[in-house]
């Protein structure tokens, strides 16, 4: 515990991107959201936090939030239980916006300063969540899009299952791809509820 909460502390103080964030469209500092205890048992590993969680201090408290719960079937008091699911983009902090008003990728150098470290402390957890392609690049190590990589999810489980990101903006993508929703949503269902009642792992 006290590990934790000393690789806790470290991540939350961390400035390393500050120069670089200085020069994004929006000018703003690093402010990291640490999401995790060692006791979690599912980790959802997205990409990076948006400017809404950016400005409340709270992982996916936005419509991407509310798609993510209802693919999980999960209460948000479930979801928000930091001993039971742990939340590790592959940035903790909002990387920006570009010149055009899009958000920027998550630095590399955030996952390869801290999530090897993350992920010793995360020996509890029984299900991985992996949303978007940097988080599947860094855990599976796909070279595949996120499409392909999604597609053949089956032969990831049942302890891991690869995500697309639940934008809204993502909505087109659903429609196109019904086997996520009537395939790969009750699976992860059962699976997550499996593992959250402490069933067979």
């Amino acid at each position: 515990m006290e590990a934790t909460a000393k690789l806790r502390a470290e991540i939350a103080a961390c400035q390393l991107c500050a120069p670089a964030f200085a020069t994004t469209a929006t000018g703003h500092s690093p402010a990291p959201v640490v999401w995790f205890r060692p006791e979690a048992r599912i980790l959802v590993a997205g990409q990076a936090p948006g400017i809404r969680v950016h400005q409340n201090r709270v992982p996916f408290q936005d419509p991407s939030g509310a798609r993510l719960r209802d693919w999980m079937a999960v209460t948000k008091a479930e979801f928000y239980d930091q001993d039971r699911i742990a939340i590790v983009p592959m940035a903790f902090c909002f990387p920006g916006y570009d010149a055009q008003g899009a958000d920027l990728p998550p630095p590399p150098r955030c996952a390869q300063t801290w999530h090897a470290a993350v992920m010793t402390q995360l020996s509890a957890v029984k299900l991985r969540l992996l949303i978007g392609g940097a988080a599947q690049k860094w855990h599976l190590g796909a070279r595949a899009s996120v499409t392909q990589t999604v597609e053949t999810w089956r032969s990831f489980g049942p302890d891991c299952f690869p995500l697309p990101h639940p934008s809204w903006r993502n909505s087109g993508w659903l429609k196109r791809h019904t086997w996520f929703e009537t395939d790969l949503l009750p699976e992860l269902r059962r699976r997550i509820r499996e593992v959250l009642s402490d069933g067979p792992t």
